[in-house]
């Protein structure tokens, strides 16, 4: 292959860096990709809390839960937010913004059962898009941030 074809096809091809992922689509990203684990938990803890092991439900479900921790992160990091900051940072970052969603789902719940009155229903579904909304902004502005 000549040289001046060889410049044409590099120049052609897309560069590796595309910028910031547009927020509506790192938005549903994210969405498809939480509510795929939510419901891959609820599988997945529900099956091992039938095994005969011995060990109290609790713990089982909080395994199962920190099982998807690190598989929710790279599909984060990879789909929802295309980013290229390192582990070391990332994922100090992410459960840092992990367990702050925690705590914020704490006081979301609070104030939505104790405050507002909610029924249980609408009190989970507000709870859930507060804390996964903070989740979200944090994420996308800190913890998966390449600087």
């Amino acid at each position: 292959m000549s040289v001046s074809l060889e410049s044409l096809m590099r120049d052609s091809a897309p560069a590796a860096d595309t910028g910031p992922v547009p927020v509506l689509a790192s938005l549903v990203s994210f969405i498809l990709i939480g509510g795929g684990a939510a419901l891959s938990f609820v599988l997945v803890s529900s099956l091992a809390i039938r095994l005969p092991t011995g060990v109290p439900n609790w713990v089982i479900s909080a395994i199962c839960y920190a099982a998807f921790i690190l598989p929710v992160y790279l599909l984060q990091r990879r789909f929802s937010f295309r980013s290229e900051a390192p582990h070391r940072h990332a994922l100090p970052r992410y459960i840092v913004v992990q367990l702050g969603g925690l705590a914020a789902a704490t006081v979301f719940s609070w104030l939505a059962y104790n405050n507002l009155g909610l029924p249980t229903p609408f009190a989970a579904l507000l709870v859930i898009g507060l804390t996964s909304g903070v989740n979200f902004m944090i994420l996308r502005l800190w913890a998966f941030t390449h600087s």
